[in-house]
């Protein structure tokens, strides 16, 4: 589903770097080799960008398998080293998994958004009436935080705002999926 047929459930998006080079370099060191120091620079970058008033940051959750194999969960660590910078409150269980879901690498646009839709739950008691500020390390096709985003509404957050710290290259995303279009941009 294109960006311009229906509105990511969203209410924005802003991310600091392109995915690639340097950037990919240390999100791969945080996420796959479990180089943790690199969330606090990560999030130094983040905490620089001018943000929407929020009340809480909400990072994306891991499936318990994929935490587990991974020992923790990098958009956690990004949030909690960016909370304590912007003296914001974290509520990590605000959000959390249904189900495991595959791996979004190397799925097109469209099953992406299939992935994950109703992969999340969102805690009303952590959701109703915040601005919440969902943070990632990458925003490709938005199918994750539109997913996160629509069960924190459902919840009752007044709004979500995401925050990653490095957005894809929407020109590979649009060869990636069927009819050239792009989700959530």
């Amino acid at each position: 589903m294109s960006c311009r047929a229906a509105a990511p459930a969203y209410d924005g998006a802003r991310s600091c770097v392109h995915y690639r080079g340097t950037a990919r370099a240390l999100v791969h060191l945080l996420k796959y080799e479990q180089v943790r120091t690199a969330a606090p620079w990560i999030a130094a970058a983040l905490a620089a960008a001018p943000l929407p008033a929020v009340d809480v940051i909400v990072p994306v959750p891991l499936g318990p398998g994929r935490r587990r194999r991974r020992g923790f969960n990098q958009s956690e660590a990004i949030a909690r080293a960016l909370a304590r910078r912007r003296r914001l409150r974290l509520a990590p269980a605000a959000l959390a998994r249904r189900r495991e879901t595959a791996p979004q690498s190397g799925l097109d646009a469209e099953a992406r958004r299939r992935n994950v839709e109703g992969a999340f739950r969102a805690r009303a008691k952590e959701a109703v009436g915040r601005r919440i500020l969902l943070v990632d390390d990458v925003l490709t096709t938005g199918a994750t935080a539109g997913a996160c985003a629509t069960a924190l509404k459902r919840a009752g957050a007044a709004a979500v705002h995401v925050l990653t710290y490095a957005r894809a290259d929407l020109r590979w995303v649009a060869a990636a999926t069927p009819g050239g279009g792009e989700e959530g941009a």
